[in-house]
């Protein structure tokens, strides 16, 4: 093992938070291996926690501030 995590993928709307179902804008890749994903509202509420267990942490919260027009623009 390189100790080299491999590039995660963006996360999509079929990625599911863990806790309540709706969509994960954060994943958190497990030191013990494996990830989990989140929505904002729980990535938040247990930040702390997941820090402690957490290699890598993803965190596309920021894509929640996106204007749906502009980012539709820049997708063409």
């Amino acid at each position: 093992m390189t100790g080299t995590l491999a590039p995660t993928q963006p996360l999509t709307a079929a990625d599911r938070c863990d806790r309540c179902g709706a969509q994960a804008y954060v994943r958190v890749v497990l030191n013990s291996g494996g990830d989990l994903l989140f929505c904002a509202h729980h990535a938040r509420k247990h930040d702390d926690e997941l820090r402690k267990i957490a290699a890598e942490i993803q965190d596309e919260t920021s894509k929640l501030q996106e204007n749906p027009a502009t980012a539709a623009e820049d997708e063409r």
